[in-house]
Parts: C-alpha cells; structure tokens; sequence
C-alpha cells in the first residue's frame, strides 16, 4: 500500500476513533503524523515538527485566553443582562437577542462551545420564565454561535484564514464572515416562526417576573384546590429531567454539564434583578476586546499576538480577578487543531494532497466534487469536530480548486458554512450542552426534536451553500 494511501486511510480511521472514543482527535493526528511520517513516509522528526502550526497556537490561546479573563470578571455576563434590559416586556424580541448576544461572543474571538455553554442555561432560563420554546431558544443560541464564528478574528475564522494562506490559496475575509452570518441568520428566522415566533409576537410584552407572585395569589384565590394540587406536583415532575440530566448526557459533553447547572436556575433571576453599572474593570475589558477588533481589522495587526497582549495588561491590572483564566483556556480545542493542523503538513510532505487531486481530477466534475467534498464536511462535523474537520478538508480542497474551475474564496466559505451549520446536532458540542441545559420541555422530546432538525439541516444545509456560493460562480 503506498504512503498516500495509507496516510488518507489513516486520517479516516482517526476521526471514527475519536467520534467513538473519547480521545482528543488533536491527539491521535499527532500520533498519526508520527507514525505514518517515520514508518511511512521516512521523514525525520525535525521534518515533523516543522509542521506545526505556531501562528494558530497563538492564535487559538491568545482569544480564548482573553475570553476566558472576560468570564472570570464578569463581562460576558455584564452583556447578556444589558442585552436582555433593553428588550424587557418584549418576548418576540428575547430569541432574536440571544442570537445576537451569541453572534457577538464567537465574533469577538470566543470559542462557539464556550459561549454555548455559558448562555445555554441563562437562555433556557428565559425560556422557561416565559413559557418560549424550548427548542427555538436553543437554536438561536446554537445558530448564533455559528453566524459569529468565521470573523476575522474568531477561533474557526482565524483557523480557514490560516490554513487557506498556508495552502497559497485567496482569501476574502468579509465573504467568509457574511455567508456564514447570512445562512444562520436565515436558519434563526425560519426557526422563529417554526417553533412559536408568531405566537410571541401575538401574545405582546411578557408580565414582570415581580408581578408573577400576585398573579398566582390570584390564580389560587379562584382554584384553591386545583392550584395547590399543582403546585405541589410541579417541582417532583421538573426535578426528574435534572436529576437525571447529568447521566444521559455525560458521554457527549463531557466535564460542562456540571460546570454550567448551576447557573441554569439561577442566571434568570440576576439577569432581571442585577444591575448594569459596569465595574472598572468590566469596562477596560471591554475596551480591550474593541481595541483588538480595531487592530486586527484596521490595522492588520496579528490576532493571536494582540489578543494575548490585551489579555496580559488585563491580567496585570487587576491580578486577582483573573485568577485562573489561563486554567480555563480551551486547551482542548488548541490540541485538536494543532494537531490535526500538523498531521495535514505530514500529508502535504508525503504527496497525499497530489494524489487526492489527480482522484479528483479523474471524476471530471468539480461540480460535483465540489457537492461531495461540502457533505463530507457537514457529515463529518455533524458528528466531530468543525475545526477539525476544516483543517483537514481545506487542504484536501486545493488539488480541485488549482484546476480554476471553481473559485477557492466560494469553495472555502461553501466548505466552511456547510461545516459550521450542522453543528445544531446533538451529537456535535454545542447540540450536547444544548441537550444537557434544557429547561421547559422533558428532555427525551427535546434530543429527539433536535435530532430530527440537526439531520435536516445535514441534508439540507451543504445542499443550499454550494447552490448559492459555488454553482452559480459569482465569487471567485
């Protein structure tokens, strides 16, 4: 068997081993890199690691670091309660807030479990205080996340940036951002009058959660016996999906369910009683999140390197607060893409790239290739890692796109959405906490409902990006 071979095989068998085990796929790519480079290939070492990213490691620690130190203070928090302050009495607008909260948190740099993780309880919440959907609630968080997530400085965008650069191909950073933003942004608007939008526009403003005692004096005052009797019921039968929550879902997500339970019953309450006055150190924070987004956009400045550089001078502002940020650094996710990054570098070196072109180049459709390359990703990533599976698949991309049939910046962001969007499956990280966070629906019903509108949109959603960013040509 020859080395291409061996090494495309070897990259298959690893991501069925980490979709089944729970083993770190960053992990196996660097065992695989060694392997196959010395058993396979003959490289030595110092050729091996040569192929790992350094420019990504920075930039992956740098924005979570700094996001990180955002949590630790209070920030990200400060903005979700502001953000729900100004739409108070408004339920049709809370759902489109969360999205946008969301949106704005990947954007800035924070990874997309990350942010799930943090607003899946609090949005829940909401849900169940105002009797919102469980379901539309939870994909404007998951769908909000991925329309943030390929900014010019997130973790995902920074990743297809960087990769795409090291492959020579061109890239449009806005194009990338937009479609990923307008193909979420259309999914939230198709899951809001799905799953209840038109009834939260129907039912106006919501009755203040201070007004809510009275209402249930009053309730019980009409139907003492009735409303006693439920009363007394309601919290055995809310009690056993969270009692149970933690066993069924801790395969999938791992260490987070128990991280975030506590703030699930009690984000709402602060959210409506706490106050908005930012501290001083909120608001150097938040000054430093824009300060970066200036200087990487405006002045094109290194996003690792000055995320990690606003994270420093925070740190040293205010050293106690900060305690631990570096703890809560998505060192996982650093070892995924680091790794996997560096096991596609064993790959260029041993010709794998060249011998997937000439397979493709033999098809004679890139059309079709194309099709099949943007499944691939969405089927994939509906089940593993999207950083994974985009630093993996990119460069496998760049025999079919050197043909000039198709333009790379359409096939990348086509590649890159397709593999975003189907992040809403409950087998994926963010679809996980969703599942794990849930609140206002039984929790079987709720995987199920999930389940069914994560596969549609495995189906659906390469479909649609490669009908309207490739197919037509109209990028480049």
């Amino acid at each position: 068997m020859s080395a291409e071979l061996l090494s495309i095989l070897a990259l298959i068998l690893m991501f069925v081993v980490a979709t089944i085990f729970p083993v770190n796929l960053g992990a196996l790519a660097l065992v695989g890199a060694f392997l196959v480079g010395t058993l396979a290939a003959g490289m030595s070492t110092d050729d091996i690691l040569g192929a790992f990213p350094g420019s990504l490691f920075v930039i992956l620690v740098g924005v979570t670091l700094l996001f990180a130190i955002a949590t630790n203070n209070g920030t990200v928090d400060w903005l979700v309660r502001a953000a729900v302050h100004l739409v108070r009495g408004r339920l049709a607008a809370i759902p489109p807030v969360v999205f946008v909260i969301s949106a704005l948190l990947t954007a800035v740099g924070a990874p997309a479990p990350a942010v799930a993780a943090i607003l899946a309880p609090i949005a829940f919440g909401f849900a169940a205080e105002y009797r919102i959907h469980a379901l539309l609630i939870g994909l404007m968080v998951a769908h909000g996340t991925q329309a943030g997530a390929f900014s010019p400085i997130s973790v995902l965008g920074g990743i297809v940036n960087g990769v795409a650069s090291e492959a020579g191909l061109p890239m449009d950073y806005l194009v990338l951002f937009l479609s990923s933003f307008a193909y979420n942004t259309a999914a939230a608007v198709i899951v809001f009058f799905v799953f209840g939008g038109r009834d939260l526009i129907r039912r106006g403003t919501h009755v203040p959660a201070t007004e809510q005692p009275a209402t249930a004096t009053a309730q019980a005052t009409e139907h003492s016996t009735t409303t006693t009797t439920s009363a007394a019921e309601r919290p055995a039968t809310t009690a056993t999906p969270t009692a149970e929550r933690p066993q069924t879902t801790a395969t999938p997500t791992t260490e987070r369910p128990a991280t975030t339970a506590a703030p699930a019953t009690g984000q709402p309450s602060t959210a409506d009683d706490g106050g908005l006055r930012l501290t001083a150190h909120q608001a150097l924070t938040l000054t430093g999140i824009v300060a970066l987004c200036v200087a990487v956009l405006a002045f094109k400045l290194d996003v690792g390197l000055t995320a990690i550089t606003v994270a420093v001078v925070l740190s040293l502002t205010s050293p106690k607060s900060n305690k631990g940020a570096v703890e809560r650094v998505a060192w996982p996710t650093v070892l995924l893409i680091c790794g996997v990054v560096t096991y596609v570098g064993v790959l260029q070196e041993i010709g794998t790239v060249d011998y997937v072109g000439s397979a493709v180049a033999a098809i004679g459709v890139p059309l079709l290739v194309a099709l099949l390359i943007c499944y691939v990703g969405g089927v994939v990533s509906a089940f593993a890692s999207t950083v994974g599976i985009l630093g993996a698949l990119v460069p496998l991309a760049v025999p079919l796109l050197s043909q000039g049939t198709l333009g790379p910046i359409a096939m990348i962001a086509a590649l890159s959405v397709s593999s975003a969007i189907v992040d809403v499956s409950p087998f994926s990280t963010t679809g996980a906490l969703l599942v794990a966070n849930v609140r206002g629906m039984p929790r079987d019903d709720f995987y199920r409902k999930l389940l069914a509108y994560g596969a549609a949109i495995v189906l659906a959603g390469p479909l649609a990006a490669w009908a309207v960013l490739v197919a037509p040509g109209w990028l480049g």
